[in-house]
């Protein structure tokens, strides 16, 4: 499936590349003389902007596509093509990039999920303990949103669907305690990963943030080294308000990895670049789909052709 894929029923658009070449490509000659028009550099800022690349990220393309440009080494549109996609793919390699789980030396590998209400967090939960189970690991989701029963309940239907083990707690019950039980289940019965939920809770609400300090807290209390994963679930279609987000909770909690949720929905992926380099953290799953298996593993070259895709 492609990363960027227009939802069932939804109108033909242009892409992003489509539309650059509207704008810096009417005169191919250009080119081959020696550079891209300034106006229509301009255009091109403008275009990756609006498709959330954010300020740096689009400042650095649009630069190294000009002096490639200068130096001849871009001719033809599909050497423009290949410069964009290869400093799409510079960045989100540059720094923190290893999109590879984290993985416990012994014993269960403890994931934190956190995010906003409607980031598609608890979906993102489901998706993930298919994939390790098809792997054949012993999987145990552990339900620590006891704020809504409807969390709890969606949850606990998603690992009887994936053959996932449950461990929840009551509504309106301790959130840390529900992570302390779940790892106490996970070393008793021998599971390889617990995933825990959060509450979806607003960065900007400081008591849910101290709740989720708290969390973060018992779950090193019972396994010290955990969690070894905490991953910020983020709603790809909200733009660079995911940066403010990703922000305020790594201010909270200590982030190892992104996920971007609802590509499927967006033309707008530049928001994975800007909130990569906002954070200096990996982007380490997309959510690209409905179904369970709608989650893909990130690759930075393979997210670099779907953004700029033909």
């Amino acid at each position: 499936m492609a990363l960027l894929s227009r939802r069932e029923g939804e109108a033909p658009r242009r892409s992003l590349w489509q539309k650059i070449k509207d704008v810096a490509l009417m005169d191919v000659g250009v080119l081959a003389h020696g550079g891209v028009n300034p106006g229509s550099l301009e255009k091109v800022e403008e275009i990756l902007l609006g498709a959330d690349f954010g300020v740096t990220t689009t400042m650095e393309l649009v630069s190294e596509v000009d002096r490639l440009a200068k130096q001849g080494l871009i001719r033809t549109e599909d050497e423009f093509l290949d410069a964009l996609r290869l400093g799409v793919r510079q960045s989100l390699e540059a720094g923190n990039s290893d999109a590879r789980l984290n993985v416990a030396a012994a014993g269960p590998t403890v994931i934190l999920v956190i995010g906003v209400n409607g980031a598609g967090k608890t979906t993102f939960i489901g998706k993930l303990a298919a994939r390790l189970r098809a792997q054949r690991q012993r999987v145990i989701v552990a339900a620590a949103d006891t704020f809504r029963a409807g969390a709890i309940d969606q949850l606990r239907l998603w690992a009887e669907r994936v053959e996932a083990e449950f461990v929840g707690g009551r509504p309106g019950s301790d959130p840390a305690a529900v992570a302390f039980d779940a790892i106490d289940a996970a070393m008793t019965r021998g599971a390889d990963v617990v995933i825990v939920d959060t509450a979806g809770r607003l960065h900007t609400s400081s008591n849910l943030m101290e709740e989720l300090k708290k969390v973060a807290r018992v779950i090193k209390k019972r396994l010290p080294e955990a969690p070894h994963e905490t991953l910020l679930v983020l709603d790809g279609t909200i733009g660079q308000n995911a940066i403010a987000q990703a922000r305020t909770f790594a201010d909270a909690v200590p982030i190892t990895g992104l996920v971007v949720t609802k590509v499927d929905g967006t033309a707008r992926g530049g928001i994975v670049l800007a909130v990569h380099e906002a954070l200096d953290v990996p982007v380490k799953f997309l959510g690209t789909g409905e179904k369970a298996t709608d989650l893909e593993p990130f690759d930075a070259a393979a997210f670099a052709k779907e953004v700029f895709a033909e």
